[in-house]
Parts: C-alpha cells; structure tokens; sequence
C-alpha cells in the first residue's frame, strides 16, 4: 500500500514550527511498515526548511520516504496537485484522533489480509485497559442521532 503519513502530532508531538517530542513507536512502526513492503510518504502542513526539518529528523532515525508532500520524488510540486494518491492516510486530525502506533499496525495487517471493515479498525483504536472496547467517535455520533430521530 502507498501511506501518507503526517509529522507533527502523528510521529512528533505537536511543537510546530518547532520538532516536539517522539510519539512512542510511530518511528519503529513506520520502519516496519517499510520492511513489509509498503510505500511511505511524508504528508505534512510544513515545506520549505521546516519540511526539510522533519525529513532530516526522520532520516536520522532510519526513516527515509518515498516522498515528502508529492506523489514521487520527481514530481513537479509547482505543476502538482496537493492532493496525494494514497491507499491510507495515518494523521492526527482523523475522526477520533490517533489510535495507539500497534493498533495501526496491526489494522493495516489486518486490512492487507482482508480480515476486517473500516468499522472494526475504528473500533480497535477505542480498545481500553480493560478488554472492554469503547465505542469511537464516529458510533457515539451515530447512536447521539439515532436517539435524535425517535
């Protein structure tokens, strides 16, 4: 698969401009998102020397992307749509924020054998200490409008 992955919030803790701190295991999960073959780009609000910033940081970890903000390394971002050609995107502003990096990895697992739905990965982004699942955001929000309704 082709992943856009977002920086600041994501693989660092939100600092921007500046680079904040590493969100546990988002470097070591990409690496072995990398090792199984699938196709990583740096999707992020940040260009110019500040993108170039979190290029370098993640290249001093081992992480090397495909491409930052492009489809492929040689596109013409002038010429280019901003809008990437990603199978998945892993950002911090998704509905229900960002599940912890092993339930990613684990849906994107899941996800390349066809083992689950949209619906099952949410819900294991809402898995507590317990076992017990809580419900996501995009459920909660379904329930709030079925109740609306009746």
């Amino acid at each position: 698969m082709i992943i856009a992955v977002d920086f600041d919030g994501t693989i660092v803790e939100h600092e921007y401009p500046k680079i904040g701190r590493a969100i546990p295991f988002a470097i070591e999960t990409l690496l072995q998102l990398q090792k199984d073959r699938h196709q990583l780009i740096l999707w992020s609000v940040r260009d110019g020397d500040l993108l170039q910033e979190a290029v370098d940081y993640c290249a001093k970890k081992g992480l090397i992307f495909y491409a930052a903000n492009k489809n492929y390394p040689e596109e013409d971002v002038a010429k280019a749509s901003r809008k990437l050609n990603a199978d998945l995107f892993i950002d911090d502003r998704n509905l229900g924020g960002l599940p912890d990096w092993g339930v990613i990895y684990h849906a994107i697992k899941a996800m390349e054998k066809g083992e689950t739905s949209f619906e099952k990965i949410m819900m294991m982004s809402g898995e507590s200490e317990t076992g017990r699942r809580k419900k996501n955001f995009l459920i909660r929000l379904g329930e709030m409008f079925q109740k609306d309704r009746y």
